[in-house]
């Protein structure tokens, strides 16, 4: 894969590169070493048969590279009422990696996960659990070529510009990626 764009909300960026470098690396080089494959055949109506890109493949290969250099999951278990009932049910919040208090999220799913992501990273900065989160998301461009219904990089960029500072409270790095097809480009 490669970077097509990225965001730094509250300097979530530059405190990545001065404090956490070898974390900040340890991003890019998983984002790098991810291939991504079509193998997902479309059921959609107006795409039946069109072979996307599988969004199950793009978590298999990130969750193989943060795991191999050492990012585990962050969950934290707790019990909530239910609206009206004393009964308690049981819930939970959790990042998908994390290292050194940096929380990373890879969102290949329908759009309002991203803003859930947001969510679960104020959680875990209130809770003095992470201090910078990075959310990993395909481009528009890549977006097209996978399910429809999906998030991607550009709209949740949009999306915490249009909250002016006011949501999320934490730094953040938005890193938005796409096929690297510059070997397919070269022999054009």
């Amino acid at each position: 894969m490669k970077v097509s764009c990225e965001y730094s909300h509250l300097d979530g960026s530059c405190i990545l590169k001065k404090k956490f470098p070898e974390i900040d690396k340890e991003i890019y080089d998983v984002i790098f070493d991810v291939v991504g494959a079509k193998s997902k055949v479309s059921k959609e109506k107006n795409r039946k048969g069109t072979l996307l890109y599988s969004p199950s493949n793009f978590k298999s290969e990130f969750k193989t590279g943060f795991e191999s250099r050492g990012f585990d999951e962050i969950i934290e278990s707790y019990l909530y009422p239910t609206c009206g009932n004393v009964r308690r049910v049981k819930g939970f919040k959790k990042i998908d990696f994390f290292k050194n208090k940096i929380g990373v999220q890879t969102q290949f799913g329908k759009y309002s996960f991203m803003l859930y992501d947001l969510a679960k990273f104020q959680y875990f900065y209130l809770q003095n659990k992470i201090e910078v989160g990075v959310e990993i998301l395909p481009s528009y461009i890549l977006q097209k070529q996978m399910s429809s219904g999906m998030g991607y990089g550009e709209q949740l960029i949009s999306d915490i510009k249009l909250l002016k500072r006011q949501f999320p409270t934490l730094p953040i790095k938005i890193i938005v990626i796409d096929i690297d097809d510059s070997e397919n480009q070269m022999h054009l």
